[in-house]
């Protein structure tokens, strides 16, 4: 009887040369990583810097927003931050949470912060725009929509139509709060209208306390209605029309930088969860496009 082979078979050199590649890959990207953890740790050179911190699109993670914003406010070397707020609005909590950030460093008063508007600065923009010491608009800038919304489908209709029926079990009264299987009684309406009108004063008192201006003249504004810069300029939600070199260039003269100065913009972090969830945002962004005029700082859950 012939003997049998019970050895592995060797790997063949396409195996050997696949896993190769993914090493080289792996390693590639760790190198990266520590190289980019080098770099953030180091202090920036020069005294004549101008942070840059870019807001754009819908606002849903605060995250990297407020990492750059720490990272400029424990920079000795940086004298001023530019924020750059291109976007519709969004959830509620990150824009309070960058708002917060801004007005923290505003108030030490270590750092001068200008806000720069590009096409849309509105809701949640605006929101977290009204936390710095000065507010630059273009002419054409849509901005204010001071307001809050909570949209729902009620389904009930359509699935009786298929023959399909919610059965809910609930341990508390309103527990199926909002529910899109039944229709909404005034009971849920008031709860939920009190949520909205809440978080809607959060909104005007946070723009009366950063534009220093008086709450009930902010109320007169705060009813979800959009402007043009030029608009806001004479309302007193924006204080000058420019660009974002004005801006820039504004910060460094509040900052008493007499030379050109140095604009400092820290690249996002990159992992391949931010990743997918970039992605998402952006698909998420492109489908709500087309209704973006009537979008009110809307919590996105």
């Amino acid at each position: 009887m012939s003997d049998i082979n019970t050895q592995d078979p060797a790997p063949s050199p396409l195996g050997r040369g696949v896993r190769t590649l993914v090493g080289v890959i792996v390693g590639f990207f760790v190198l990266i990583l520590g190289i980019t953890f080098i770099v953030e740790s180091l202090p920036m050179s020069g005294e004549n810097n101008v942070g840059l911190v870019r807001i754009e699109g819908v606002i849903l993670d605060p995250r990297e927003a407020i990492r750059q914003i720490k990272r400029f406010e424990d920079d000795p070397t940086i004298s001023a931050i530019v924020v750059r707020v291109d976007s519709p609005g969004g959830a509620v909590v990150p824009s309070q949470e960058i708002y917060a950030a801004l007005m923290r460093i505003r108030e030490n008063g270590q750092n001068t912060i200008v806000t720069s508007m590009g096409n849309m600065a509105a809701s949640g923009g605006y929101y977290i725009a009204s936390a710095s010491n000065t507010i630059i608009a273009n002419p054409g800038t849509i901005t204010g929509s001071i307001g809050v919304i909570m949209e729902m489908t009620n389904v009930e209709e359509l699935l009786e139509n298929v023959g399909v029926k919610s059965v809910v079990i609930k341990s508390g009264l309103h527990k199926d709060l909002a529910s899109p299987f039944r229709p909404m009684d005034k009971a849920s309406r008031q709860i939920l209208q009190s949520v909205m009108d809440d978080v809607h004063d959060q909104f005007i008192h946070a723009v009366a306390e950063g534009r220093a201006m008086e709450v009930d003249h902010v109320q007169s504004l705060a009813d979800g209605r959009i402007f043009t810069g030029r608009q806001a300029v004479a309302e007193d939600l924006v204080d000058r029309l420019g660009t974002l070199q004005d801006a820039i260039q504004l910060a460094a003269d509040l900052a008493g930088i007499s030379e050109e100065p140095t604009v400092i913009e820290i690249e996002p972090r990159f992992s391949f969860q931010d990743f997918i969830r970039g992605e998402f945002t952006k698909k998420l962004e492109s489908m709500i496009r087309p209704y973006l005029w009537r979008l009110k700082f809307q919590v996105v859950l």
